[in-house]
């Protein structure tokens, strides 16, 4: 979509994720009501917000609360691009648990996990969300921004029993669709307890473990011959390009790139 100082290019998939780049004056004052999150990529993203000028640099987290009034602009001569998502209030619900929604004082931070995590949401805007990651993600995003307004952490049992049904559930079943109805089913418990569970024990969440789990089993499978369509049917990935773009984004090269890797390391020229 072109605007009049720039463009914005929206993902794939039923959440709001997109990717902007502007000069000059981007936004005159308006308002949303959901969250939004901005991923600063260049140059300097300013914007008025509560009374004041803020700006965020390449690295640097925008976070707008809901129905709160802000613009947008370059804050200096160069362009300004960022990758960002709207979420709805509601999405924050559960996790919540009745705690009010968090409010991040100046519209901006960089606080580390809470980059990560909205980082690892519009990294790659081609492919969709899966449901399993987001919900999961939600979770995340919801004890996190709680964390950052308080600065404290969130601290609570861990039901130690679930998560490990829920890994047991997943390595059983690489090659089937695995969604978090059914390891709420599996583990007797809510979706939201089970994401923030499953990272404390298994440092990742249940998606993000799934996908690194059948990456294991293509590499296998594409070590030994098997056609890359091929490994991708068998992994569970919906196909070749799915297969491909995980890898990639995974290992930092592409399964063909691997193959001959592992073919230079067999014939001993590149072993230290």
């Amino acid at each position: 979509m072109m605007h009049a100082n720039g463009r914005v290019t929206t993902a794939a998939g039923p959440h709001k994720r997109f990717e902007a780049l502007f000069n000059g004056r981007a936004f005159a004052p308006h308002r949303h009501d959901t969250y939004t999150f901005a991923l600063t990529l260049k140059g300097v993203q300013s914007f008025e917000y509560r009374g004041a000028c803020r700006h965020s640099l390449p690295g640097e987290l925008v976070i707008l609360h809901p129905d709160e009034l802000h613009d947008g602009m370059a804050g200096t001569d160069e362009a300004f691009g960022y990758r960002g998502l709207n979420i709805r209030p509601e999405e924050f619900e559960h996790a919540l648990a009745g705690r009010a929604l968090p409010f991040i004082e100046g519209g901006r931070s960089t606080d580390r996990q809470l980059i990560a995590l909205v980082h690892d949401l519009v990294r790659d805007l081609a492919t969709p969300v899966n449901a399993l990651d987001w919900s999961a993600a939600m979770t995340e995003l919801a004890d996190r921004l709680c964390a950052v307004e308080t600065g404290q952490d969130i601290d609570r049992p861990i039901d130690h029993r679930a998560v490990y049904r829920a890994r047991d559930h997943t390595l059983a079943h690489l090659d089937e669709p695995i969604t978090m109805e059914a390891l709420e089913n599996v583990t007797g418990g809510s979706r939201w307890n089970l994401a923030r569970d499953f990272r404390a024990l298994m440092g990742t969440s249940p998606y993000r473990y799934v996908t690194l789990r059948r990456l294991d089993a293509a590499r296998v499978l594409i070590a030994n011959g098997t056609p890359l369509a091929s490994a991708a049917c068998a992994t569970g990935f919906s196909d070749q390009a799915h297969l491909t773009r995980q890898f990639k984004g995974n290992f930092g090269v592409t399964p063909k790139a691997w193959v001959k890797l592992l073919d230079t390391c067999t014939h001993g020229t590149i072993i230290q």
